[in-house]
């Protein structure tokens, strides 16, 4: 009967096991302090192009007025 148990024992951690990998993890990626500080100096360079490239409504009611 031991045996048996143990057999048994052994089979369903191995199958509990395996369907752990198959789960998907709700973890995030991993980001590394490198491509942090980059995609942080590429967003603070891209809010000032894009500002720069789009009047602002102020700037376009001015317009409107003044045509």
């Amino acid at each position: 009967m031991n045996r048996k148990k143990k057999i048994n024992q052994i089979l369903k951690a191995k199958a509990k096991k395996a369907n752990a990998k198959k789960q998907k993890s709700n973890k995030p990626r991993y980001i590394s302090k490198a491509e942090r500080a980059k995609m942080e100096a590429e967003e603070a360079l891209s809010p000032e192009l894009v500002a720069d490239a789009q009047p602002t409504n102020d700037e376009q009611n001015e317009k409107g007025a003044t045509e």
